[in-house]
């Protein structure tokens, strides 16, 4: 087990925030296998191919060679600062590494999982390994999940409104509640489920990152070691809506009674979200999407709810209803 100690002020520091390289980090473990990481098949069978190239013309393998299913260096996914972040910002984060930091952190991963290679380990053991390692994840990210992302960001997003509006309402332990089966909040820290004990871990009133994922289920990662900032990844609510959001087959009762493109809406909506957040998840024009759900609201299978200058709309109970009694897919 590992348990953070959460202090009055590590409270008021901890935050939300959104990691494009971690979310290009988790990608490249499923697509080398490492792991027991899942991501949404339609889109990972896609990015395959593309996959291939890149390891075939990049030193893509030897960021790979660091990869356990029990570690990952740090610096190639950095904590990141808030919802706001971009991969320039995460690029600029990992630029900045010190070498003594990455080599300790290449150390460690190969201790893991020990490397014979000898291109491979020139490499790991070049004095401009970060800034090599920087721009062939540049090279991936655009490559990969640049087309991506607004989708998947968009997925992150409906995640943290949900948890702040749980936060306002009940405090942290009502926001944590939900976040996985590993994690718990517990006599004023937060403790996660490990099979090795890494004991009491201090934040020291900076607080800790709550970093939704796509692409970490079925699992939770941490950021616990220094110089980094402390951070819990957890798959994201709704993410199954997202890696579903393409498929009807198992809707037909639903898209048969309402639209394929309602049902794929209503399905979708087992998180609350904005007009605009449903589009990029579902991959949809902003005004066909507004126009769906003025009808459902009609209907009652919508409610609407204010947050800033959004309107968040959510199923009412006889949405739950009529999705639950007509659907089949897991959520």
């Amino acid at each position: 087990m590992i348990r953070f100690e959460v202090g009055a002020d590590d409270l008021l520091h901890s935050r939300f925030a959104v990691s494009p390289l971690f979310e290009l980090d988790s990608l490249l473990r499923i697509l080398a296998g490492v792991g027991r990481k899942r991501g949404p098949t339609p889109l990972v069978d896609r990015l395959r191919p593309v996959y291939e190239k890149l390891r075939s013309r990049t030193d893509l393998p030897a960021i790979e060679a660091l990869f356990s299913a029990r570690y990952g260096p740090t610096f190639i996914a950095p904590p990141p600062r808030g919802m706001a972040q971009t991969i320039d910002d995460d690029l600029a984060t990992m630029r900045a590494t010190r070498l003594q930091t990455a080599r300790a952190e290449i150390a460690e991963g190969l201790g893991y999982r020990p490397c014979s290679d000898p291109a491979i380990l020139q490499i790991l053991g070049s004095p401009d390994v970060v800034a090599r390692f920087a721009s062939i994840l540049e090279e991936c990210w655009h490559e990969l999940l640049a087309p991506e992302w607004l989708q998947l960001k968009a997925v992150c997003e409906r995640d943290v409104l949900h948890r702040s509006g749980e936060l306002s309402r009940a405090g942290w332990a009502a926001a944590l509640a939900d976040l996985n089966r590993h994690v718990r909040w517990h006599d004023g820290g937060i403790e996660l489920k490990r099979s090795i004990d890494y004991g009491r871990i201090s934040l020291g009133g900076k607080g800790l990152l709550f970093i939704p994922s796509v692409f970490v289920w079925p699992e939770v990662a941490m950021h616990y070691d220094e110089p980094w900032p402390k951070a819990i990844i957890y798959p994201a609510r709704g993410v199954a809506s997202f890696w579903h959001a393409g498929t009807v087959a198992s809707h037909d009762a639903l898209a048969e009674l309402i639209g394929r493109t309602r049902a794929r809406l209503l399905i979708a909506l087992a998180s609350p979200a904005s007009t605009t957040q449903l589009a990029r998840v579902c991959g949809l024009a902003v005004g066909a999407v507004g126009d769906h759900l003025r009808v459902m609201l009609r209907a009652g299978l919508l409610e609407t709810a204010r947050s800033g200058r959004s309107v968040i709309y959510r199923r009412t109970r006889f949405g739950d209803t009529v999705v639950s009694r007509t659907t089949s897919h897991p959520s």
